[in-house]
C-alpha cells in the first residue's frame, strides 16, 4: 500500500507564502514524476506544478515566478514554496505522484486546503 502524506496548507492574506510538503511512503518504487494539482469549487483539477526525477520542472503559466517546485529523493518527498499568493490560488491541493517503473502507477495525497485572503 502506498500512501501520500501532504502537509503545509493553511489560510494566508495576499501576498504571503506558504510551503507544501507531501511524502511518499509504502511499497512505492521507482518514483518518476511528482508533482502538484489543485481543485477550486467549481473547476476541473489543473495541474499546477511538476518535477521528473533527474529535476526538469514544469509550471503552469499562473503560477510561473511564484511558486517553487523541488524533490528530496532520498526522502520521497516533493514540496511547494507558494510565494506571492494571490487569492485565485485558494483550493485544494492535492500531490500526485506517478511510480512503478513499467506498470506506470499514479497515486494522490488526501488534499490540502490553501486559502488566500485579499
Amino acid at each position: 500500500q502506498v500512501q501520500l502524506v501532504e502537509s503545509g496548507g493553511g489560510l494566508v492574506q495576499a501576498g504571503g507564502s506558504l510551503r507544501l510538503s507531501c511524502a511518499a511512503s509504502g511499497s512505492i518504487f521507482s518514483i518518476n514524476v511528482m508533482g502538484w494539482y489543485r481543485q477550486a469549487p467549481g473547476r476541473q483539477r489543473e495541474l499546477v506544478a511538476n518535477i521528473t526525477s533527474s529535476g526538469t520542472t514544469n509550471y503552469a503559466d499562473s503560477v510561473k515566478g511564484r511558486f517553487t517546485i523541488s524533490r528530496d529523493n532520498a526522502k520521497n518527498t516533493v514540496y511547494l514554496q507558494m510565494n506571492t499568493l494571490k487569492p485565485e490560488d485558494t483550493a485544494v491541493y492535492y500531490c500526485n505522484v506517478q511510480w512503478g517503473g513499467m506498470f506506470h502507477l499514479k497515486s494522490w495525497g488526501q488534499g490540502t486546503q490553501v486559502t488566500v485572503s485579499s
